[in-house]
């Protein structure tokens, strides 16, 4: 059987393609597992600086495979269910706990599952055919599920948010791009392109730099305060401004060359 992720290195940039083109990436068991543990290693792999997210085929993800999750009566529905639940749900948490940035690509179908981790990505790029949708609410059940009534109301405000959420309408690569949700837009043959162009510019910065510019971005996302918010940076740049890439980067921009991090 066919890998159900490949993962591509170049430098410090890993691109991961979800590799079940056949089922539109939807997730089974399988391809759930194997990208849970993906994610679980990055946290100790300083070697990757920056992850992209794309997937083969025709569509980003179509959601969940019902028929990919094996259930042999032993536990129960209950159970079954709360673990296909977990498991999903786990990923999105992974990647918000991964120290390195993840840029999203979507193409096509991004439905239910496939739209949360399009959400849960750091930066989005899109192709102009990319339709995404919380689509657990068409199927009966509540349209809150997977991340998305914690992402999508950040991302593009509450009312923009339910509106969605509760009809499980399509949004279009158009309407995201006007409402922030992606980036850019680009013809599908260069997305992959565009976005190890941009995974190049993050890496190209220092390490810890950022890494904790992810933590700082996470964090503050739900900050109570500007005051909160600015501890943490404050933090985070007296700790930068001890280490040898710092003082490296700014020897670098006097000499007007490029710099040479070794995450000190």
């Amino acid at each position: 059987m066919a890998n159900p992720i490949l993962v591509d290195r170049r430098d410090a940039v890993e691109t991961v393609t979800l590799n079940r083109p056949d089922a539109l990436n939807a997730f089974d068991e399988e391809l759930t597992f194997a990208l849970r543990a993906y994610l679980a290693a990055l946290p100790q792999r300083q070697d990757v600086r920056v992850v992209i997210l794309r997937a083969e085929g025709r569509a980003f993800c179509a959601g969940l495979d019902l028929a990919g999750w094996i259930d042999d009566g032993s536990q129960g529905k209950l159970q079954h269910y709360w673990r296909l639940q977990r498991s999903l749900s786990g990923l999105l948490e992974l990647m918000r706990a991964c120290p390195q940035p993840i840029i999203g690509l979507g193409h096509g179908a991004a439905c239910g599952a496939g739209f949360s981790l399009l959400l849960a990505s750091d930066v989005r790029l899109g192709a102009p055919d990319l339709r995404m949708n919380a689509a657990y609410i068409k199927v009966g059940l509540g349209g809150c599920d997977l991340g998305c009534s914690y992402f999508l109301p950040r991302l593009i405000g509450a009312s923009i948010a339910s509106e969605y959420m509760l009809t499980g309408r399509f949004m279009s690569a158009e309407t995201a791009l006007s409402c922030g949700l992606l980036s850019r837009i680009l013809p599908a043959e260069h997305l992959l392109d565009a976005g190890l162009q941009l995974a190049a510019e993050m890496a190209s910065n220092s390490p810890m730099g950022l890494r904790l510019t992810k933590d700082a971005l996470n964090r503050n996302l739900g900050a109570r305060s500007l005051s909160d918010a600015m501890a943490v940076e404050d933090r985070q740049q007296v700790m930068m401004l001890m280490s040898e890439d710092f003082a490296e980067g700014v020897t670098a921009f006097r000499e007007k060359r490029p710099p040479h991090y070794r995450d000190r």
